[in-house]
């Protein structure tokens, strides 16, 4: 099958046994927001571009600048690349898009790939809990102290990533968070963002940055919004 997906590196990086993390919005848009929490608080360069005709012909302006709305960002000092998208895929690309990162992934010999997802919850609960495609995923999810999910269904792109790594042999980790599913959430988001950086050495959060990319992130994605109106009906509510 030909992926609908294409990536467009703009230079070699180094990744062997690293990380991957995808901050492709699944069900709410705190993977964006946590991993750019990440990718300001540590030295991360772009280094590639993730796109598609399918994707909605927009520009995303930041610092006067245009910037293609999903993007590959890379530590190599600490081995991690995050795909940060602010756009919310149609359930037909999710597939496609997980194919994708996993082959890259394969490509950089990457050694963890971590997602995330979101579970509406109303009673402030704010335990993060793990599922791991192999044995040593689920092994890294209790060496790092979280919880692992015993019995339960992963949708979208995160569900891909663990059925495909299960079969390819590679360790991925999808992280089930708390949220009220009210649109873009400071508290969401640094719950999730601790979580990433007990799983990946050495990484760590701007928690104080948080709360203003989450403004941000909301202006974003009501003029996504506005300007997407096909992507409107998968919008999370």
């Amino acid at each position: 099958m030909t992926s609908k997906i294409r990536i467009r590196e703009l230079e070699k990086v180094n990744l062997e046994n690293g990380f991957l993390i995808d901050g492709f919005p699944s069900a709410g848009f705190s993977s964006a927001i946590a991993s750019e929490s990440m990718i300001k608080t540590s030295q991360y360069k772009i280094t590639g571009i993730v796109d598609s005709d399918s994707f909605p012909p927009i520009s995303v302006i930041k610092d006067g600048k245009p910037n293609f709305p999903s993007r590959i960002f890379v530590n190599e000092k600490q081995k991690v690349a995050i795909f940060l998208s602010y756009l919310t895929l149609e359930q037909s690309l999710h597939k496609d898009t997980a194919k994708t990162m996993l082959k890259w992934a394969q490509e950089h010999k990457i050694g963890l790939i971590i997602s995330s997802i979101a579970i509406k919850s109303n009673e402030g609960e704010e335990e993060t809990i793990g599922i791991g495609s192999t044995e040593s995923a689920r092994n890294k999810i209790k060496d790092a102290g979280l919880k692992v999910l015993d019995h339960g269904t992963v949708p979208g792109i995160p569900g891909t990533l663990l059925n495909e790594g299960s079969m390819m042999g590679q360790d991925v980790v999808v992280l089930i968070f708390q949220s009220d599913g009210k649109g873009p959430d400071f508290k969401s988001s640094t719950q999730l963002c601790t979580a990433i950086t007990k799983l990946i050495p050495g990484a760590t959060c701007n928690i104080s940055s948080l709360q203003q990319e989450a403004e941000k992130a909301e202006v974003m994605i009501k003029e996504t919004e506005e300007e997407s109106q096909h992507l409107k009906n998968s919008m999370y509510r």
